[in-house]
């Protein structure tokens, strides 16, 4: 097997998709010293830009685009600004309010990679000529010797961004290229080496949070896109009313903080988010314990590469982007995946996604439908 990104003999018409960090801007001119064509391109995803996060946070705002234009003029590539804005805001906006309504937790990072980096931009790539889009993830794509591709995770585990690119599939592997999963560098040597190239953003901070909630407040966010819905926080075990809320899609499972009870359990513990019940709008709460999962059913499997055979597998799984690797059993039913823990796990919340690997394969995603704790029911 090979990797993905050697000096070619075949130059590729490449399309960098830039940020307007520092990642990005090395993972162009890496792609650039490996021989290929490449054009860089910053994605417009606000029809007003100055609405999204300011300073160095986000990854859209018109200050990002200025630093990916000047990066793409140091590396010496021709840059565009394209607008994706509407596709963006159907696409991954409004999804991420409607899985808050519904009582779901969504990862819109995730969203975004399935539906804006490697959708729409790899469409538009493709019918213009480009053999692959190239970002500055840390994961690696690797060829077999009959010119399938697998995804794999990145040479440094400290970095490894394959969770949020488990929803791509064989298609959109084969034109993916991503410079930095193969080397082990810390990110201190990535900004070594971009400064050493010229690159302005050398020193920029890493972009975190929401990139379209501008001021971090993902309950505000929602609270005036969805309105105020009061209703009541309940206890697990007595159904006794412990609470209320502005609404339930500010709660997420496995919350502790900000649920506002007004008084402690009758054993002193803490409570946690164990349902949310967008029909009747309630809350349900309960001490830590009651948070442990031994099974799960996800649906819309995403896989990369060849779906697995019939029959249960032993797997690896990952439940969050900066989440440890669990051992699973995983089976698909009818369209399904029925996955089921060796040893039950915590704060595991539909909507999520849950990826599956071999190793450091990328055996495939699916969305989190419903789960089942130990000793109870499935939730939904």
């Amino acid at each position: 097997m090979t990797q993905n990104l050697p000096r070619s003999s075949r130059p590729l018409r490449v399309l960098a998709a830039m940020s307007g960090g520092v990642d990005s801007a090395v993972a162009a001119a890496r792609a650039v010293e490996a021989g290929h064509d490449v054009t860089g391109v910053h994605l417009a995803l606000s029809a007003s830009p100055q609405s999204f996060r300011t300073g160095a946070r986000g990854c859209c705002t018109i200050e990002d685009s200025r630093d990916a234009r000047r990066a793409a003029d140091v590396i010496g590539i021709p840059f565009y600004c394209w607008d994706l804005a509407d596709r963006f805001r159907e696409d991954v906006v409004e999804d991420f309010i409607a899985e808050y309504e519904a009582g779901r937790t969504p990862n819109p990072c995730l969203r975004c990679n399935e539906k804006i980096k490697f959708a729409a931009l790899l469409d538009k790539a493709l019918a213009l000529g480009f053999d692959a889009v190239c970002t500055g993830h840390y994961a690696t794509v690797v060829e077999n010797e009959d010119g399938s591709r697998e995804l794999h995770r990145a040479s440094d585990m400290a970095k490894d961004q394959s969770y949020v690119l488990g929803v791509l599939d064989e298609k959109q592997l084969a034109h993916a290229l991503f410079p930095l999963g193969d080397t082990i560098t810390t990110k201190e040597e990535i900004r070594a080496e971009a400064e050493a190239r010229g690159l302005a953003v050398a020193k920029k901070p890493d972009s975190h949070d929401i990139c379209f909630i501008a001021d971090g407040d993902t309950q505000g966010f929602l609270a005036k896109r969805l309105g105020k819905a009061e209703g009541d926080i309940v206890d697990e075990a007595t159904g006794e009313k412990v609470g209320t809320h502005d609404g339930a899609y500010g709660f997420t499972i496995g919350q502790r903080k900000g649920l506002r009870i007004g008084h402690p359990a009758p054993d002193g513990k803490p409570r946690y988010v164990l349902d949310i019940s967008p029909v009747n709008n309630t809350v349900t709460v309960g001490p830590a314990s009651s948070l442990d999962v031994e099974a799960l059913t996800a649906i819309r499997p995403r896989w990369c590469g060849t779906a697995p055979a019939g029959g249960p597998a032993r797997y690896t799984a990952q439940l969050r982007a900066h989440g440890g690797e669990t051992e699973v059993s995983a089976e698909l039913v009818d369209g399904e995946l029925k996955v089921t823990f060796t040893e039950p796990v915590r704060g595991v919340a539909p909507g999520q996604a849950i990826v599956l690997y071999d190793g450091t394969r990328v055996v495939g995603s699916a969305t989190i439908a419903t789960t089942t704790r130990a000793g109870a029911a499935a939730a939904r």
